[in-house]
């Protein structure tokens, strides 16, 4: 497995417990990498992925995740490696078009948190039609009329606070409650430059508020971070008390190591993040890339995704920890995806005019 990634800006959570989240799914990866072997008998695919000998996954994804489910598919097809480029959604769109502008054909698997990027390569012609198997029976928001972006992963957008340096019943519990003076100087937030997720967040609270929530917003000077990880990071080391935004399962991931991270479920909404998975229509390894997309969204990856990640997923059959609220409890906030690509280069603009940066 190789792995290149682009992170500017990475701070790091206090490892203040050991990583248990294998042994509870090592079981479930055994019988992954057993299914896969024992259908390859009567499935030609892995002996022609074996002769292609890898494909290019350009995601999103939070590196750690994107580090095991790779290592998962290398272990149930053994001889085919996965090359992550890890990045944020905005770069990672970035770089796919600088390499498509040059005439340069690397990635096989596009995996984006913006979903106004699928918009734009559809318009492009740069994905390819695929259907990955089971996808039929996925929610209705994950799923593509057009048979080419399914969603393979989805999370809210939420609040955080330090739980040692904040009591639960002192922390926001609205959007509207971060603009309040008093947290002046104790916020962090992410930026819609490098985060497609917070591109989506943007969105959805413009939709709700205007533009004048993150003008008064950017009064209270948050700290910027780059990635949607970032303020779950810079939270529990400390150096803000309130998170403004950040990704619910990378949060819930922390919170369960034992980081001192408090989530709040906004009660005037959550925008959702629903980040798609597709194909390049110009990848040099097909083969592969459709066996790929296929085992991501299997019952035991996708289960993976949400025991070990915190993740919600598409497959019918996965079933949640307790601790997780349905998404179906949630009021979510979810934005039109032409409206997302239209609104790009707005979003980033009026952003980096409120906030400086």
């Amino acid at each position: 497995m190789k792995i290149t990634r682009n992170e500017a800006t990475t701070h790091r959570v206090p490892a203040t417990a050991p990583l248990l989240r294998w042994s509870g799914a090592l079981l479930a990866f055994l019988m992954v990498s057993l299914i896969a072997e024992v259908g390859s008998a009567q499935d030609s695919r892995p002996a022609e992925a074996r002769r292609e000998g890898k494909v290019v996954w350009y995601t999103g994804a939070a590196l750690l995740t994107a580090e095991r489910v790779a290592k998962l598919f290398e272990q149930a097809y053994p001889g085919i490696k996965v090359e992550v480029h890890r990045s944020g959604s905005e770069r990672i769109l970035q770089r796919l078009m600088q390499e498509a502008a040059a005439g340069i054909k690397n990635a096989d698997v596009f995996n984006s948190s913006d979903i106004g990027h699928y918009v734009l390569l559809k318009k492009k012609g740069m994905l390819a039609k695929y259907m990955p198997a089971g996808a039929e029976r996925f929610p209705e928001g994950f799923r593509d009329p057009e048979g080419i972006a399914f969603g393979w992963r989805a999370f809210p957008i939420v609040i955080s606070y330090n739980s040692k340096l904040l009591p639960s019943g002192d922390a926001p519990k609205t959007w509207k409650d971060l603009l309040d003076p008093k947290w002046k100087g104790k916020l962090v937030t992410a930026h819609p430059g490098y985060s497609g997720s917070i591109a989506t967040y943007v969105l959805a609270l413009v939709n709700l508020y205007g533009w004048d929530y993150f003008k008064q917003l950017a009064q209270n000077k948050p700290h910027l971070t780059q990635s949607v990880h970032d303020p779950a990071q810079v939270v529990a080391a400390g150096e803000r008390i309130v998170g403004a935004n950040g990704a619910e399962y990378f949060l819930y991931s922390q919170r369960k190591k034992g980081n001192p991270i408090g989530i709040v479920y906004p009660q005037d909404g959550l925008p959702l993040v629903v980040t798609p998975s597709a194909i390049t229509s110009f990848s040099l390894h097909p083969t592969a890339s459709r066996l790929f997309t296929d085992f991501i969204f299997t019952k035991d990856v996708q289960q993976f995704l949400a025991d070990s990640e915190g993740l919600y997923v598409p497959h019918p059959d996965v079933t949640y920890p307790p601790d997780k609220p349905k998404l179906s409890d949630l009021k979510l906030l979810t934005v039109d995806p032409e409206e997302l690509e239209r609104r790009s280069e707005e979003i980033k603009k009026r952003f980096v005019e409120f906030f400086g940066a």
